[in-house]
């Protein structure tokens, strides 16, 4: 099976979608039958790597949430040195 994604027209509102089927064909077959025979409005495209991920223990959960923190305080620390050297500059500016 291959994930297929598609966009399709449903009472005049545009949306997509995807589907899993063994080719275009098939995938094209399963939506019309499912939304109409003119409900189509793109070729369905294969997408051949469907990733699939697993969830994370609690244990490791807490790791990620610690690791995302530390990056997000280092380009907080980043952005408030630029500030800082900013303002100095102006300072030293308005002195000139």
């Amino acid at each position: 099976m291959i994930k297929q994604h598609v966009k399709l027209r449903v009472k005049s509102q545009l949306f997509k979608t995807a589907v899993f089927a063994d080719s275009p064909l098939h995938a094209r077959l399963i939506l019309q039958y499912q939304f109409g025979m003119d409900s189509i409005v793109a070729y369905p495209i294969a997408i051949t790597e469907v990733a699939t991920i697993k969830p994370l223990t609690p244990d490791q959960q807490r790791i990620k949430s610690m690791q995302d923190r530390v990056k997000q305080d280092q380009a907080a620390v980043k952005a408030e040195r630029a500030r800082q050297k900013i303002r100095a500059g102006q300072a030293a500016l308005a002195k000139v």
